[in-house]
């Protein structure tokens, strides 16, 4: 879904982190209702654990040249594990804040679809709404459902690539080194766990915006 140069003007002007009823307000004024939003949202949360699934298969290779290292710059070696760290906690944090901008607005638009239901005379159109909100609700569950345990797996890895780069900031030799090797095993298993929750909250992502978009 293509935003027009109005929402950019408008996120340029009031900021895409403003979550308020009036920034809600606001962009259905110019025309962009919740559900657009919803969509938008949950597109880049798609697209962010795309990226942070690529960034801890990297920050795994790097790990893995590090317990294979056998001679050259070792701190420019470790220097680079850090800085793979340092990125992978950046996307940990980013998935984290694209979930709860999808819970947000999800809120926001449920709460409104629930309001308006009352305000039908049609007794047939109402019941079709019903069920439209009722199936909605149901595949956002499982949306958000994934999300959250492709999620749980990053803080696993994480604590692991915390523990090794503290350690070998103030123990950076060849015995250090050899030490990770012992943990190797266990990161890629758990790197493995966590690329399949992403791809499969990838999907689920992929499988709500096409049902947003039909309805």
């Amino acid at each position: 879904m293509k935003f027009s140069s109005r929402f950019m003007l408008f996120l340029l002007t009031f900021g895409l982190a403003a979550c308020s009823s009036a920034y809600y307000s606001g962009l259905e004024k110019i025309g962009i209702p919740k559900r657009e939003v919803m969509v938008h949202r949950v597109e880049k949360a798609r697209d962010t654990q795309e990226e942070t699934k690529q960034q801890f298969k990297s920050a795994l290779e790097q790990f893995t040249v590090m317990t294979n290292f056998k001679g050259g710059d070792l701190e420019a070696t470790y220097n680079k594990l850090n800085g793979e760290y340092e990125a992978s906690v950046k996307k940990a944090e980013e998935v984290d804040k694209r979930i709860a901008d999808i819970e947000d607005v999800s809120s926001a638009l449920f709460n409104e679809w629930e309001t308006e239901l009352g305000q039908y005379s049609n007794a047939a159109l109402k019941r079709n709404s019903q069920q439209k909100l009722t199936a909605t609700k149901a595949h956002y569950q499982q949306l958000i459902a994934a999300m959250r345990k492709a999620e749980t797996k990053i803080e696993p890895v994480l604590s692991v690539f915390r523990d090794q780069v503290l350690y070998l900031k103030h123990n950076l030799n060849a015995q250090a080194i050899a030490s990770l090797k012992g943990q190797l095993d266990s990161v890629k298993s758990d790197v493995s766990a966590l690329v399949i929750e992403m791809e499969k909250s990838i999907n689920e992502a992929d499988a709500f915006i096409k049902t947003m978009e039909k309805q």
